[in-house]
C-alpha cells in the first residue's frame, strides 16, 4: 500500500509507529507527562498534529493544525530550525501571547525541531510540570535532540523507500493518532498484561491474567482466537481484527470496548513496540493490555460506599471507574460510563467550561474545582433532581484523574456556561466531540491582528488564524470603496475566477454583497445551496460550503469576506456566532488599516517629494544615494540624505528623525532645509550641526534625530566630518580594504541646546570610497549593531571593486549591491537611507 493511499484510509503503519516512538521516549526523557509530534501536511504551510501521546485527541483539537508562520513555538521550532524552551507560563506569556492565551495554565513545553537531511518534516514536542527556568530542563532537551535527529535519519529512510510515488510520503493529513505514555500501562491490579507473537501463534502472560480473566498462565492455551474467546466472547472477531490490524503495524487508535462472558464492559489496548520493515512471516509481535473496569480493587470497592460521586479517567479521558453515586448524579447508568470518554458517556458535558478545566488539569497536574449546571434531560414522571447544580474537581495523577462530584445548592462565583460546540470544522458530520476552537479563536485572532497595521497584513492574519480553525480553504476580502467592492486578499481561488466580480457595485444581486447591504451573514452547507439561492451564479467547484461575512465595524460597512470549505458540511449556531462575531473584529482591523494605509500614502508622497530627484554633481566626485521604506507600521521615516554645492566642494549629509508617518517626514525636511541652507554658506562642519540642533529645539515636534555631516574637498581630499548620535561612515580604499572611520561626536540632535559637535579630518585618497548609511540598513532585532556594521563592511569590500567600474553599474550599482538583501526581506522594521560618495583620481575616471 502506497504512503498516499494509506494516508487515504487513516494512518501509514510505519510512520505512525516512528512517530509514536519518538513521542513516548521524549516525553520520558523530558520528564514530561505528554508530548507529540507535529509533521508537515501537503498544504503548503500547514503543520498537523500527527501523534498525540498522553492527551485526549478532541480536548486539543483546535491545536491540531498550525500555520509555519503562525506566532506559535511550534511554527518557530519548525520555520526557524531551532529549539523553543519555555520553562514556564511566564515564559510563555512573555515570548507567545497568543498560544499563551489559547491554553493559559501553568505549565512547561519544550520544542525541537525534526530535520533529516535538507529536510525538515516537523517539529517533536513535550509538555511538563512548570519549571523554574530553562536551566532545570536543559539535560531533557539534550535527550530530546538525540530522539529528533535519529527520528530525522528514520524519516529520510522512509521517504527514499517511498520515492517514487506522488507527493511527499513523510506527510499528515489525518487526525492525530492518540496513544498512552509509558506510565499508563502499568498494572493495577485490573489491568493484564500479554504478548501475542503471530510468527509463532503464540500468547504468552503473567499472573495477571489470572487476576483479570480468572485464566492461570501456565494453563494458558496460548493462541489468539483462544484469548479473544477468554477477554471477550461475545465479540472474538473484534478482537481478532484488531490483533491482525495491529500485527500488520495499524493499531486502533484507542482502545476497544469488548464485553465479557457476563456482559460487563472490557478495554483492550493493543500496540507494537516493534520497528523495522514489516516481517513477511505473521507480522510485527503484538503488546496488549486488557483492562476490566468492573473488578474494581480494594480502593475502588471503598469508594463505592462514599456518599459522594467518584469516577475516574485515564489520560485518554476513558471512564475507568464511577461509583454508583457518581452514576445518579451523572445521569447515566454505571455500565453507560464504564469504557467510554467522558464525553461520550455524559454528553450533557460536553461544554465549553468542563472542557476547559479538564485542558487545565492534564496540562497543569494541579486540581480544579468548578460548579456546572445540569440541563433539564428527565423524563416525565421522574423524581426531580436533588439540586439542578454539581460541585465537582478534578484531581490529577501521573496516569489518572480523579473526579469527585456531589449536589450543591448555591454556586460560588460564576458557574460554566451550558455552551456545547461541535467539532465539525473538517466538514465531516457531527461527531459528538466538543471543541473549545471557536472560544480561544477570537482570543487568538484578536492579538494577532493587533500587529497588523496594512490592509494586508491584516487579511495574512486571517488566512493563517482563521481558515486552519475551522477548515477553510479558501478566503476572498473585499473593501468598500465609493459603493463598490473592490479585491484586497484572496487565497485558494482559481486563478482568475474572482476578477469578474472585482469592482461589482452595491446593487448587484451576489451575496457577497448582498451581506454587506443587509449586515447579515449567508451561510450555504453546498455549492448546489448556493447556486439554488442564486441562479446563474459562477461557481469556483463543485463541491463544497461557503460563508460569506458583512464586514462592518461600529455601524460602519467596511467590505466582506468569503470562506471556502472543499466539502460540504453544516455550520451549527455557535459556529455562526463565532464567525460573525469574527468578522466585526477582521472589520474594525481593517477599517484601522484603511486609516493607516491613507496616512502612509501621505507620509510618502511628503517623503519623496522631501528627498533630493538629483544629487549635486563634481568632476572629480561621484555620489549614489538610495532610499527603502519600510515594511512594518507607517512604512515610512524620518531617513534622508543630501549633497550640496558647499564653496569650491561638496557637503554630504545623512540623517534620521526618529518616528515614522507624516509627522517624521515633515520633520525629516524641515531639517533637510536647515542643513541645506547652511551648507550653501559653507559653514563649518560643527556649526551646521549646532545650528541644526538648535533649529529643531525651538520647532519642539517632540522628536529627535541623528546626522552626519561631510565637507569634501575634491581637489585635496580633505574631508571634515561632525556627526550627532549617527553611525560611523565606512571607507573603503582602493586595494579593497575597509575600516569604520571611529570619530568622535556629539549627542542626538533636538536634546541639549548647549551640545558641542567636534570636528575630526581625514585624507581620501583618490579612487576611495565613503559610505553613509542610517541604522535601518544594519540594526536587527536581537542582534549586535556593531555585529551588522561589520557585515557592511565585507559586503562594501565585495562590492565596491571592479563592478563598479564602467560596466558593472559604477557607483550606483555598487549602492544597489549593499542594498540588495534589504530590498528583497519581506520584514523590514525600519526605513534605510545610503549615501556613497567616490573620489576619482582626475575628471571623467571612475573609481
Amino acid at each position: 500500500m502506497t504512503g498516499s493511499a494509506e494516508r487515504e484510509k487513516g494512518t501509514p503503519g510505519r510512520l505512525a509507529e516512528l512517530l509514536i516512538d519518538a513521542s513516548t521516549e521524549a516525553i520520558d526523557a523530558a520528564g514530561g507527562h505528554s508530548g507529540g509530534v507535529y509533521l508537515r501536511s501537503s498544504t503548503p504551510g500547514l503543520l498537523r498534529l500527527g501523534v498525540l501521546a498522553g492527551l485526549p485527541g478532541p480536548l486539543f483539537r483546535p491545536w491540531g493544525r498550525l500555520h509555519v508562520d503562525s506566532k506559535f513555538p511550534v511554527a518557530d521550532a519548525y520555520r526557524l530550525g531551532v529549539h523553543v524552551v519555555l520553562p514556564n507560563a511566564t515564559e510563555t506569556m512573555r515570548r507567545y501571547p497568543q498560544f499563551a492565551a489559547s491554553l493559559p495554565f501553568q505549565f512547561g513545553s519544550l520544542y525541537v525541531p525534526v530535520i533529516g537531511g535538507s529536510t525538515t518534516y516537523g517539529v517533536l514536542t513535550v509538555l511538563r510540570p512548570s519549571a523554574a527556568d530553562a536551566t532545570e530542563v536543559l539535560s531533557g532537551l539534550d535527550r530530546m535532540t538525540r530522539l529528533a535527529e535519529e527520528l530525522g535519519r528514520a524519516l529520510v529512510e522512509l521517504e527514499d523507500e517511498h520515492k517514487d510515488e506522488d507527493g511527499p510520503y513523510v506527510a499528515w493529513d489525518g487526525e492525530p493518532v492518540c496513544v498512552r505514555t509509558a506510565a499508563t500501562h502499568r498494572p493495577e491490579g485490573r489491568m493484564a498484561r500479554f504478548v501475542w507473537d503471530p510468527k509463532t501463534a503464540a500468547v504468552t502472560g503473567d499472573g495477571s491474567l489470572h487476576a483479570v480473566l480468572g485464566v492461570e498462565t501456565a494453563e494458558f492455551p496460548g493462541t489468539a482466537q483462544a484469548l479473544a474467546d477468554v477477554v471477550a466472547p461475545g465479540d472474538t472477531y473484534q478482537v481478532m481484527a484488531a490483533l491482525r490490524a495491529t500485527a500488520a503495524g495499524k493499531p486502533p487508535p484507542l482502545p476497544l470496548r469488548v464485553r465479557a462472558a457476563d456482559g460487563s464492559a472490557r478495554l483492550l489496548d493493543l500496540w507494537t513496540p516493534a520497528t523495522g520493515p514489516l516481517p513477511p512471516d505473521g507480522g510485527y509481535p503484538v503488546s496488549g493490555v486488557v483492562v476490566d473496569p468492573g473488578s474494581a480493587p480494594m480502593a475502588d470497592s471503598v469508594a463505592d460506599l462514599l456518599p459522594d460521586g467518584v469516577f475516574c479517567l485515564d489520560r485518554l479521558g476513558l471512564v475507568t471507574y464511577a461509583n454508583p453515586r457518581a452514576a445518579q448524579l451523572l445521569g447515566r447508568p454505571r455500565e453507560e460510563l464504564l469504557g467510554r470518554p467522558l464525553w461520550e458517556g455524559v454528553p450533557w458535558l460536553n461544554q465549553i467550561g468542563c472542557e476547559d478545566q479538564l485542558r487545565g488539569a492534564l496540562l497543569s497536574l494541579g486540581p480544579v474545582h468548578f460548579h456546572v449546571r445540569r440541563p433539564d434531560e428527565r423524563e416525565q414522571g421522574q423524581e426531580p433532581y436533588e439540586s439542578d447544580w454539581l460541585a465537582m474537581a478534578v484531581h490529577p495523577g501521573q496516569d489518572r484523574l480523579t473526579c469527585t462530584v456531589a449536589p450543591s445548592t448555591r454556586v460560588s462565583g460564576p458557574p460554566l456556561p451550558l455552551v456545547p460546540v461541535r467539532a465539525d470544522g473538517d466538514g465531516g458530520p457531527d461527531n459528538g466531540v466538543t471543541s473549545l476552537a471557536p472560544l480561544y479563536r477570537p482570543i487568538v485572532l484578536a492579538i494577532a491582528l493587533t500587529e497588523a497595521v496594512t490592509a494586508r497584513q491584516v487579511s495574512a492574519v486571517v488566512m493563517k488564524e482563521l481558515l486552519p480553525a475551522f477548515g477553510g480553504r479558501r478566503l476572498a476580502i473585499y473593501l468598500l470603496q465609493e459603493r463598490h467592492l473592490y479585491l484586497a486578499w484572496e487565497t485558494g481561488f482559481p486563478q482568475g475566477f474572482l476578477a469578474p466580480f472585482d469592482g461589482v457595485g452595491l446593487d448587484t444581486r451576489l451575496p457577497g454583497v448582498e451581506t454587506l447591504t443587509t449586515g447579515r451573514p449567508l451561510f450555504f452547507d453546498s455549492m448546489q445551496q448556493l447556486a439554488d439561492a442564486y441562479p446563474g451564479i459562477p461557481l469556483d467547484a463543485e463541491e463544497g460550503a461557503r460563508a460569506f461575512l458583512p464586514l462592518i465595524a461600529s455601524g460602519r460597512p467596511v467590505g466582506s469576506a468569503i470562506l471556502g470549505f472543499d466539502r460540504s458540511r453544516s455550520f451549527s449556531g455557535e459556529e455562526r456566532a463565532v464567525l460573525t462575531a469574527l468578522a466585526g473584529l477582521i472589520a474594525h482591523a481593517m477599517e484601522k488599516a484603511q486609516r493607516y494605509d491613507s496616512e502612509a500614502a501621505l507620509a510618502r508622497g511628503l517623503q519623496q517629494a522631501l528627498l533630493p530627484r538629483r544629487l549635486s554633481a563634481h568632476p572629480q566626485v561621484e555620489t549614489a544615494g538610495r532610499y527603502l521604506p519600510g515594511t512594518q507600521g507607517m512604512e515610512v521615516g524620518g531617513d534622508w540624505y543630501d549633497v550640496v554645492e558647499a564653496g569650491d566642494g561638496l557637503a554630504l549629509v545623512i540623517g534620521d528623525v526618529q518616528g515614522h508617518g507624516v509627522q517624521a517626514a515633515a520633520t525629516m525636511g524641515q531639517l533637510r532645509s536647515a542643513v541645506r541652507a547652511f551648507a550653501l554658506g559653507d559653514r563649518p562642519p560643527d556649526e551646521v550641526m549646532s545650528g541644526t540642533n538648535h533649529l529643531l529645539i525651538d520647532l519642539d515636534p517632540g522628536q529627535f534625530a541623528s546626522c552626519c555631516y561631510l565637507r569634501l574637498d575634491p581637489a585635496s581630499g580633505l574631508v571634515r566630518v561632525a556627526r550627532a548620535g549617527h553611525p560611523p561612515p565606512l571607507i573603503r580604499t582602493p586595494d579593497g580594504r575597509t575600516r569604520v572611520w571611529d570619530i568622535p561626536g556629539g549627542v542626538v540632535l533636538g536634546v541639549d541646546p548647549h551640545a558641542q559637535y567636534p570636528v575630526a579630518e581625514l585624507q581620501l585618497e583618490p579612487d576611495s570610497i565613503l559610505a553613509l548609511y542610517t541604522d535601518g540598513l544594519v540594526e536587527r532585532p536581537g542582534v549586535d549593531i556593531d555585529d551588522g556594521i561589520a557585515a557592511l563592511r565585507v559586503a562594501l569590500a565585495k562590492a565596491g571593486g571592479p563592478a563598479a567600474r564602467p560596466g558593472g553599474g559604477g557607483l550606483g550599482g555598487v549602492a544597489d549591491r549593499l542594498t540588495a538583501t534589504a530590498r528583497h526581506a519581506a520584514d523590514r522594521p525600519d526605513d534605510i537611507a545610503l549615501l556613497l560618495a567616490a573620489r576619482r583620481a582626475k575628471p571623467g575616471r571612475h573609481p
